[in-house]
């Protein structure tokens, strides 16, 4: 038996940010980053706070892969304020850090107090999800924490926020986007539910992705690409990920390539490698399943060829052309900053992280460490 929710409420759409201004909570714990912190837009949220009457303070030690140590710092913040709401305010790393602070302190009160996620990038879809990602520097290690618990209260989608993104930032979160809806889709653990919130996600990407890319002021593309990423969302938190998030956690914690771009490089390896297209030979009837949903997928982005070898191929084809629109690399090397000797060293220790991960469990394939060190090695060049 299977089951399907979804627990968090969203609001969306022009003037969503104004639910901040009906809150029923008086005391709010707002978690972000220093960039947020000092930009226009905590004001946005400060603002509509004050029309609602509730107390606020802001905790902005947040940096990029949640680590450990700032996890701590904002567990002792939320225990020393004590507040009836947290409200977060960022990225995919802001947002993992609030559902982790919030996760922590209220183990350590038993109280479980809400959590409003505002997301200000179109990629993790973590404003909606039972998953958060921490990291530990010491380690070069990314955990992926899953609970039912961590899953926000509210969620608000204002494409006003999205704005000012930078068009590589929304290069690598619009990838993500795309790679949780399809690694959601050819999960073992899909369902039909979340195949069509994938399925529509994956549309939306092929249809607005690159507007969104070029031009800053196209609010529709904006928009809609906001709503993607909340798809993608609900779609792999119900039918979870598969092996191209185990290796991007492992790579990324390693070499701090940022996720979205580790997902977007390993994509048209890892369907390359889920579908078997280099082991079939043009006469073959017989593919794994996964085959089909990669075909579906294809379609939805206008692909779609003269069989599942060549559709296959084109699809990998299509995702490397969005990269090289977006200026996205293709291939470890053309990051630049990262020694040859150090990256090969460090393959098998990532390959072993990678076959850990939780994410890897729901792969449609089951990899071997051999299988995961040649597509890392692949993906060198």
């Amino acid at each position: 038996m299977k089951s399907f929710d979804i627990r968090t409420k969203i609001y969306f759409g022009e003037g969503a940010l104004d639910r901040l201004s009906d809150l029923p909570y008086k005391k709010a714990l707002i978690i972000t980053d220093p960039f947020v912190a000092k930009s226009g837009l905590l004001q946005m949220i400060t603002m509509r706070l004050h029309d609602a009457y509730t107390e606020f303070e802001v905790f902005s030690d947040v940096v990029p892969d949640a680590p450990i140590e700032k996890i701590s710092l904002g567990v002792k913040k939320m225990l020393e304020y004590d507040p009836d709401c947290v409200i977060t305010v960022g990225g995919g790393s802001a947002i993992d850090s609030a559902k982790s602070i919030r996760e922590f302190a209220s183990r350590s009160t038993g109280r479980h107090v809400a959590l409003i996620a505002i997301p200000t990038t179109s990629g993790t879809g973590s404003e909606v999800t039972s998953f958060a990602v921490v990291s530990d520097p010491e380690k070069d290690i990314k955990y992926p924490l899953v609970s039912d618990s961590m899953l926000p209260t509210e969620a608000i989608l204002d494409a006003a926020l999205v704005k000012s993104v930078p068009a590589n930032v929304t290069a690598d979160t619009g990838m993500d986007v795309l790679t949780h809806a399809i690694e959601a889709y050819v999960s073992i653990n899909n369902n039909e539910f979340s195949a069509a919130l994938a399925e529509k996600a994956i549309e939306i990407c092929g249809t607005f992705l690159l507007r969104s890319y070029l031009d800053n002021n196209d609010e529709h593309a904006r928009r809609k690409m906001h709503v993607a990423s909340c798809l993608a969302g609900l779609a792999f938190n119900s039918a979870s990920l598969g092996l191209n998030h185990g290796i991007a956690h492992a790579l990324g914690g390693k070499f701090h390539i940022p996720h979205g771009r580790a997902n977007a490089m390993l994509l048209p390896h890892v369907i390359e490698y889920n579908s078997g297209i280099n082991k079939h030979s043009k006469s073959q009837k017989e593919y794994p399943k996964c085959v089909e949903k990669y075909v579906n997928v294809a379609k939805l982005l206008g692909v779609n060829n003269f069989n599942e070898i060549t559709t296959i191929r084109a699809l990998v084809g299509w995702m490397q052309f969005m990269m090289k629109e977006m200026n996205i690399p293709i291939s470890i090397s053309q990051i630049g900053n990262i020694d040859k000797t150090e990256y090969f060293n460090a393959i098998d220790s990532m390959a072993d992280k990678a076959l850990a991960d939780a994410c890897t469990a729901t792969n449609p394939r089951v990899p071997t460490k051999p299988e995961v060190v040649q597509i890392l090695e692949h993906l060198y060049e």
